[in-house]
């Protein structure tokens, strides 16, 4: 289990909220001390969906739109056994593409999206996946999201993953009110250096998914409840909070199936894996 933040950033009995920044100075220094404090409650924060190459971690992020990283990975293995290169998946047969992607949902447009992006790392990027945004952009499906995924954890390019999470806990900071995640992004950005920008968005969104969650925040059980401005917007009772706890933080397996060594809870339930080819067969043979 990793640490629970510094003495600055735990809360306690009589708490005071920390003040909403006003000023751009105020903002830029109340950020980074989260950064810090969120850096010391995850320092092994990482891409939750599993992939050994460019290509794969671009088209898993695709398939990650509207469904859980854990329902992606249980995917994917299968995915990438028929169709390893772009070359290949650029010529699959669609029907085919969509019966294995179909647990991730929305699963027609997803293979339309995947079978374009294929054919056209093939045909404008030798099959090979671009390591400029410029470029990430103009493929089939992928967006400035996406691209930055792909650019920060497969090619090292710094970028901010504004995905659900993350933009709801900025906001939730008071680093920005945006809602448009370019604009939120372009805010976040003109906060941190480059160099903080792929990490940062591991820990913001690590966070969100653990501790800070869109309907039940566990404020009682968060570890930077005293840099939060908006501390109280879910529960407060430290009890009850940890319920609301998810993931490691629970004591519970993580969404990879193949987490990195540093990782400090288990890998993803084989059950759960098992379940989900059941859930395929059965699907198959009803179709």
């Amino acid at each position: 289990m990793a640490k629970s933040g510094g003495a600055a950033a735990r809360g306690g009995p009589g708490l005071k909220k920390a003040a909403f920044p006003k000023t751009h100075l105020a903002t830029v220094r109340q950020a980074r001390r989260i950064n810090r404090a969120l850096a010391e409650v995850y320092p092994y924060a990482h891409p939750e969906l599993d992939f050994d190459n460019p290509f794969q971690l671009l088209v898993a992020t695709v398939l990650s739109a509207q469904t859980t990283d854990l329902r992606v990975n249980q995917t994917t293995p299968a995915l990438f056994a028929k169709y390893p290169t772009p070359e290949d998946m650029a010529v699959a047969v669609p029907e085919e593409l969509e019966e294995i992607i179909r647990p991730t949902g929305f699963f027609r447009n997803k293979a339309k999206s995947l079978l374009g992006l294929s054919a056209a790392l093939r045909d404008n990027f030798g099959g090979e996946v671009p390591g400029r945004l410029e470029d990430l952009v103009t493929l089939p499906g992928v967006g400035r999201k996406t691209a930055n995924v792909v650019l920060g954890n497969a090619f090292g390019v710094p970028g901010i993953t504004v995905d659900t999470h993350f933009g709801r806990l900025v906001r939730r900071f008071g680093w920005t009110q945006e809602e448009d995640p370019e604009k939120v992004e372009a805010a976040v950005a003109a906060i941190f250096p480059k160099s903080e920008w792929t990490m940062l968005s591991h820990r913001v969104v690590f966070h969100g998914r653990r501790v800070c969650h869109s309907q039940k925040p566990a404020c009682g059980a968060c570890p930077i409840t005293a840099l939060c401005p908006s501390y109280g917007a879910g529960e407060t009772d430290p009890e009850k909070a940890a319920k609301l706890l998810k993931y490691e933080l629970a004591g519970k397996p993580g969404q990879r199936l193949r987490p990195p060594a540093d990782f400090p809870g288990e890998a993803a339930a084989r059950a759960e894996a098992a379940a989900h080819d059941g859930e395929v067969a059965d699907m198959a043979v009803a179709g």
